[in-house]
């Protein structure tokens, strides 16, 4: 296994290439999930809402099991939907979550901001989720800075993501100024651009210099930031692919290239709750 790039964040080492498992079915979430680690993974991202979280898991324990990692070896996130986003309904779910899983997750995130419940109770039952140990991190995902920076005045622990999404195509300068002045990181997803990367000719002609893909190209762009990108794939010449990019590195002038690649129109996906807005980046 090539050593691959991490980040600390409050005293948390975390891989800075992870696995995705948005929109994998239980069958394949476990398949890949056992695959990736055999790869060489060690950060695998979930979440209640995918419906795959004890498939996840036993993808770990398969990993386990063949003697290819420990527990320990393993950073593993999941999320707390918006329903339940209330003090009873937030520990209810970490508690279920961890129970299906078997494993206490490293990070647990709120997965969009809402206003259903005041940040202040939200954001209070996700300490006393990590104060019950149903969780030894916590963080959030899809939050713009305002409410970033309000989340963390709320939290007694440190917020230790914001994961959302980000790629070549969409500008993030802001957040993760935000993140930086927060002692925070952010978490990447859908860093392919869902599957668009592949035929950008700037992304081509970067790669073909490095004797590499595009995807892997922006992969690397991404973990030169210092940001954390969890791509997913069903197919597992993909997630090796992903994985093959921890021995060659992006020019100042590459990098300053992919950055420019940036449009207002490049979000992908959009479930912000119209009470919010991301930050003005134009």
């Amino acid at each position: 296994m090539t050593d691959q790039a991490t980040t600390t964040v409050d005293g948390n080492t975390i891989p800075l290439l992870g696995f995705g498992t948005w929109q994998l079915e239980p069958a394949d979430a476990r398949r890949m999930v056992a695959e990736a680690l055999r790869i060489g993974y060690r950060h695998i991202d979930t979440a209640w809402i995918y419906k795959n979280e004890a498939a996840v898991s036993d993808g770990i324990r398969d990993a386990i099991a063949a003697g290819q990692v420990t527990r320990e070896d393993i950073w593993l996130t999941t999320k707390i939907w918006v329903e339940h986003f209330d003090h009873a309904g937030l520990l209810k779910q970490a508690e279920e979550s961890a129970a299906s899983m078997g494993f206490t997750p490293d990070l647990l995130l709120l997965h969009w901001p809402k206003t259903t419940s005041p940040f202040a109770e939200t954001i209070g039952a996700l300490n006393e989720a990590k104060d019950q140990g149903f969780t030894r991190n916590i963080g959030l995902s899809n939050f713009p800075s305002p409410q970033f920076r309000e989340a963390q005045g709320l939290s007694k622990a440190r917020l230790i993501t914001n994961q959302v999404e980000y790629h070549p195509y969409l500008k993030l300068a802001q957040l993760l100024e935000t993140a930086r002045e927060l002692g925070s990181s952010i978490t990447a997803w859908s860093p392919l651009a869902q599957g668009n990367v592949a035929d950008d000719p700037t992304l081509k002609e970067i790669g073909e210099r490095h004797g590499k893909s595009a995807a892997q190209v922006t992969l690397r762009w991404l973990i030169q930031q210092g940001v954390i990108a969890i791509p997913r794939t069903t197919k597992v010449h993909r997630a090796q692919e992903s994985f093959d990019i921890f021995d060659f590195a992006l020019t100042d002038e590459e990098m300053d290239r992919i950055h420019a690649l940036a449009r207002p129109d490049g979000r992908l996906g959009d479930w912000l709750d119209k009470a919010f807005e991301w930050d003005h980046e134009w």
